[in-house]
């Protein structure tokens, strides 16, 4: 390759570089918003409820997860993050839970329990009718999850662009003391 293409190609892996960590700052800055956001909005239904209304000791006794997180390979081989609400059902939870023909007229038997529960917004944990404050802050903070893996995306696209722009200086380094 010569060295007026590896320079061109320098540059524009340098303003990749520079612009994703502008979209890297931007969204420590909307994370760092949200954060704030939910803890305000949890602190003002602290203050609506009382102090000992919104705590650990509503919590309930087996947590569930509400969302996922994912990884995958993209085809440059990068990772991505991405989260799923944990009530979206895979394709192995979809489909009959017993292999075998069942018999619709006849024996009953007791219903078996259901092996994936339906998931319970933890906003109930607090009550049925909760101020509007704690929605804002489990909004505030669900948000705030969805830029978490944004950035950690972006953050291994940056590390690979770094990466990039070492190997493509090294070449550059070896290609100029040949040709001076």
């Amino acid at each position: 390759m010569a060295a007026p293409d590896l320079r061109a190609e320098l540059d524009s892996l340098l303003l990749q570089l520079f612009q994703d960590l502008e979209e890297l700052e931007a969204k420590r800055a909307a994370l760092n918003a949200r954060v704030e956001e939910g803890w305000l909005s949890l602190s003002k239904a602290r203050y609506s409820m009382g102090a000992k209304s919104v705590g650990p000791l509503q919590y309930a006794s087996l947590m569930e997860p509400q969302v996922c997180v994912y990884t995958s390979e993209a085809q440059d081989g990068l990772q991505r993050f991405w989260l799923v609400r944990a009530s979206a059902q895979t394709p192995e939870e979809v489909g009959p839970r017993e292999a075998a023909l069942r018999r619709r007229k006849g024996l009953t038997r007791t219903p078996e329990p259901e092996s994936f529960p339906a998931l319970r917004d933890p906003l109930n944990w607090f009550g049925i009718l909760v101020p509007h404050s704690l929605r804002q802050a489990q909004a505030s903070f669900r948000e705030g999850l969805q830029l978490a893996a944004d950035m950690a995306t972006l953050q291994i696209r940056i590390d690979w662009g770094r990466s990039q722009l070492r190997g493509l200086q090294e070449k550059l380094k070896q290609l100029e003391p040949e040709s001076a």
